[in-house]
């Protein structure tokens, strides 16, 4: 049985030490780590990536790459994500990341690697892609309007809140697990992060995220 594991995180980088060392015991082939970006003008891609893989290396990790996010990616890039043996989608401006992703060659390389059983993680904006939809909130967007768009398909019947304490999301959290009639709910705070297993929660790391699960509403507890 091919075990899918995905790795969400409710702010930016660096994962949080348990799920690091699990991400990186989770890598699946000899390809290296791909880290997904949308690159930032007046920021250096180069001096943040060391968030993400100085702590994957500590673990093991050795080798990566970058791959930073538009509407034409070489056939270069596609090879290489095709090779990957864990993926990582990095934060930023939502939108754009679904743009670049969902529905693109990138977006079908990620799914097929995740049904294949390499380890996805999604932190921040990243972790909003991996629903079925992608759950923009107001105060993510521009114009102050919250956007329901198409997402990955690797998190399925769940729907997913990041900056859960920041951006005050209880409501928002709450209103789409009941309007979708989904069966979880993941309200993800600043430095908490979940690993699922085939869509099993099975680690958790951090400050406590809240779960919502149909027929029922607990929140967890850090393990």
């Amino acid at each position: 049985m091919i075990i899918q594991s995905l790795f969400l995180f409710g702010g930016g980088p660096p994962f949080t030490p348990n799920l690091c060392q699990t991400f990186v015991s989770c890598l699946n082939g000899t390809g290296p780590v791909a880290l997904l970006y949308v690159p930032r003008p007046g920021s250096s891609w180069a001096d943040y990536a060391p968030i993400y893989t100085n702590a994957l290396a500590s673990f093991g990790a050795a080798e990566f790459f970058h791959l930073p996010l538009s509407d034409s990616p070489t056939d270069e890039q596609l090879a290489h994500l095709a090779a990957s043996a864990g993926i990582i989608i990095s934060g930023g401006e939502t939108e754009r990341y679904q743009q670049f992703i969902v529905d693109t060659p990138i977006g079908t390389l990620i799914q097929e690697r995740y049904q294949q059983g390499v380890p996805v993680a999604g932190f921040s904006a990243g972790a909003l892609l991996t629903p079925d939809a992608c759950r923009i909130p107001a105060i993510d967007q521009r114009d102050g309007n919250a956007l329901v768009l198409n997402g990955l398909g690797l998190l399925t019947d769940a729907v997913v809140s990041v900056h859960y304490d920041a951006w005050q999301e209880e409501a928002n959290l709450r209103q789409a697990f009941r309007s979708t009639n989904s069966t979880f709910g993941y309200g993800l705070p600043e430095r908490a992060g979940i690993h699922l297993k085939n869509n099993q929660l099975v680690q958790q790391e951090g400050p406590s995220p809240l779960l919502l699960q149909r027929k029922e509403e607990i929140s967890c507890r850090p393990s």
